[in-house]
């Protein structure tokens, strides 16, 4: 009797298993065809792409599109360096910042916490606007035609803070009283016990940093402009497109062929250039990912 009450269980867990696996599949195609769609047109024709649409194989196989990415090679070297030292730099800062943050604001013996928090809560709920801090980073900061302007608004965010603190309050108290027992200050507790528990926030909180900085355009398009030799990647890319989008406007009432200027196969081309080094980025903070989201978001 035992024995055929396993085997039914063990029956019915695998069709849930079966049946699982095959939904997770199923979605894991629908999330990649699109990726693989953009793919194939970034290495298609543009005549053929507007007579017969898209489609998950290349038609009409041509490197056209990342022939204008890539014209000037020289500008798109510069603009992933300024793009990648932006996301190292700002993702290893910021994390350091916000750690630091949230560790201290879920510390109960911290006098300020509750009115600092308040102040975090509070921009969450009201912004000043574009307006006013455009007229603060430009002509108070004087930061506009600068980096820093791109580089210190995408620091750090209420958000992130509130989530690193919420993860924060996972970690023992018994521990850092053991540091103090142990003669260790706050600044040393924070580095050598904490810091090191709170990889999974680390990871899940560096990544929204990493693909914050990486996506990066509309500031750069305020406050940089035309100031600086190399744009950051997503800027950089935008003007590509609209050069594009500008050069066939300005020849389709002349006797020029504009059927075989590349745009739509350019949008595709460019998405490709500008979200391939960074999907690989996703690996290897994955298994701490699912981990940081969870706890960061159940503890209050």
């Amino acid at each position: 009797m035992g024995d055929r009450r396993k085997i039914k269980m063990d029956g019915s867990t695998m069709v849930v298993r079966v049946i699982s696996y095959i939904v997770v599949t199923l979605f894991a195609l629908v999330c990649i065809l699109p990726f693989l769609l953009m793919i194939s047109a970034s290495f298609s024709t543009e005549t053929i792409i507007n007579k017969e649409g898209f489609g998950l194989l290349p038609k009409g196989l041509t490197v056209a599109a990342y022939s204008w990415v890539f014209r000037f090679p020289k500008m798109i070297l510069g603009s992933y360096f300024v793009t990648i030292v932006m996301t190292v730099g700002g993702t290893i800062v910021g994390l350091f910042i916000i750690a630091m943050t949230g560790y201290a604001l879920q510390r109960q013996d911290f006098p300020f916490r509750n009115a600092i928090s308040f102040f975090i809560y509070f921009t969450t709920l009201f912004s000043a606007g574009m307006a006013p801090t455009f007229i603060w980073v430009s002509r108070y900061l004087h930061l506009k035609g600068n980096y820093m302007a791109v580089f210190l608004q995408l620091l750090m965010t209420p958000w992130l803070i509130i989530l690193m603190k919420n993860f924060a309050k996972s970690v023992p108290h018994e521990i850092t009283e053991s540091g103090k027992i142990d003669g260790a200050g706050d600044f040393k507790i924070f580095l050598s016990l904490v810091l090191p528990m709170l990889k999974p926030a680390l990871a899940t909180i560096g990544l929204f940093l990493a693909l914050g900085y990486w996506n990066e355009w509309y500031n750069s398009m305020l406050y940089l402009g035309s100031a600086v030799t190399y744009k950051p990647l997503q800027y950089y890319l935008y003007g590509i497109i609209n050069q594009a989008s500008a050069l066939k406007s300005s020849v389709a009432g002349a006797n020029v062929s504009v059927t075989s200027l590349p745009t739509n196969t350019l949008k595709m081309a460019t998405a490709v250039v500008a979200t391939g080094p960074i999907i690989f980025l996703y690996p290897f903070v994955q298994k701490y990912f699912i981990s940081g989201i969870t706890t960061g978001a159940v503890k209050g």
